[in-house]
């Protein structure tokens, strides 16, 4: 009986012990593919004295901190621009209310009805009519700064590797999608998108939980398509050896030959 042997190695962010092939740290969650981890890789391989303890943290000196900066290709929110389309609607809400508000609309239903109402129910009538308005104006205030403040919210950031998606007002959802999992790369842009130097880019993962990661309404899309793009291809073709690699096929058993006495 054969055993295998389990290589491991210790994690460059928690000093854990974990498997030698892995990506991902299962104590901290920190992957392992990326500058950041390469370069404390490195950095213990030269000085092993300088190992952190588990309970301590790993130093970032400027020079890692420098590698970092350059490995992010791209980072922004959501443009206001964006919120065009949002805002005029709330703004056409709001005229209405407010001519809700100035006119008296009792008296011409009065005059074109042919109703007579005392000067108690026009006063009733003119004081649900202002409360109406005042209240549906709120509602519209409300509903079109909720939507721009869970707009601005979300944040991008692009490496070389990954892809980080930070949304949510009180509830704030941070994830994280590999370059090698995007299949497919989209982009949109409308008349007033180009006007204003924005658009919108879909990608298309094999995530199973957010199969679609959506980049909407950022500036300088052009640029960002362009990124994306090169960071999958250069995903790709270091996932393609592998690939291509010629399975060992095991061999045949060959027949033994009885031979005749």
């Amino acid at each position: 009986m054969t055993f295998a042997i389990l290589q491991t190695k210790p994690c460059p962010f928690c000093a854990e012990t974990i498997q030698a092939r892995a990506v991902k740290c299962r104590f901290c969650g920190e992957f392992l593919n990326t500058e950041k981890a390469r370069a404390l890789e490195v950095k213990a391989k030269v000085d092993p004295d300088s190992q952190v303890p588990k309970d301590e943290q790993v130093p970032k000196d400027e020079e890692i901190d420098k590698e970092i900066d350059n490995s992010i290709l791209f980072s922004g929110r959501p443009s206001l621009w964006g919120m065009t389309y949002t805002i005029s609607k709330g703004l056409y809400f709001l005229v209405f209310t407010g001519l809700l508000v100035k006119f008296p609309y009792e008296d011409l239903a009065q005059k074109l009805s042919n109703l007579e109402f005392t000067e108690n129910q026009v006063l009733a009538i003119g004081q649900c009519r202002n409360l109406t308005g005042f209240a549906l104006s709120i509602i519209i205030v409300l509903i079109v700064a909720l939507k721009t403040l869970k707009f601005k919210t979300v944040y991008y950031e692009v490496s070389a590797d990954r892809i980080e998606w930070r949304r949510g007002i009180l509830d704030r959802r941070v994830d994280n999608i590999d370059m090698s999992r995007v299949t497919d790369l989209k982009m949109r842009r409308s008349l007033l998108d180009s006007i204003f130097d924005i658009g919108t880019i879909e990608l298309v993962t094999t995530d199973k939980n957010d199969p679609e990661l959506v980049f909407e309404k950022v500036r300088g899309c052009l640029h960002l398509y362009d990124i994306i793009k090169k960071a999958i291809l250069k995903a790709s073709s270091k996932k393609s050896p592998s690939k291509h690699r010629k399975k060992r096929h095991p061999r045949k058993p060959v027949a033994k030959l009885a031979f005749l006495k």
